[in-house]
């Protein structure tokens, strides 16, 4: 079953159940998933709409605003809409595979570097993308750039 299918069989079971929070979290997953489709159309990119890689993408990209938001909110004393923000994180999550935890991220670069005999900071971007065809969605890329740096410097 496609992430697709995932999420439109979720929202319909959220609708049926009445869950609130868990309908309006998805119907705003499958609307961000719509706009990228139409920008997708628009760079001539064809009628089958984004990738599977593009949706996690989009997912971690959701999950990153709420949990920045949901900071924000904390920061200005608005707990009841940052406990909103944390409710559709964990809704986001459930669609999201497993991340990797640093030992296993350390060892992802590992394998990268040695597999694409990368050796210097030049590689980096090789490496990098290498890293996000593999692993979308599985592992914060910013905090994996940083372990990077930190292995070439």
């Amino acid at each position: 079953m496609s992430l697709r299918e995932r999420l439109s069989g979720a929202l319909k079971e959220s609708m049926k159940a009445r869950e609130a929070t868990r309908t309006s979290t998805l119907r705003l997953i499958n609307a961000a998933i719509r706009d990228r489709d139409i920008a997708a159309r628009g760079e001539g990119k064809g009628d089958e709409g984004v990738s599977e890689a593009e949706i996690l993408a989009l997912l971690g990209k959701l999950v990153k605003q709420r949990q920045e938001s949901a900071r924000i909110y904390e920061e200005a004393g608005r707990l009841e809409l940052a406990e909103r923000e944390r409710a559709e994180v964990e809704v986001i999550e459930t669609f999201l595979p497993r991340q990797l935890s640093e030992a296993e991220v350390s060892a992802a670069i590992e394998a990268e570097i040695a597999a694409l005999g990368a050796s210097s900071i030049r590689d980096m971007g090789r490496v990098m993308a290498a890293l996000k065809a593999q692993y979308t969605g599985q592992m914060d890329f910013a905090a994996a750039g940083a372990v990077l740096k930190a292995r070439f410097a």
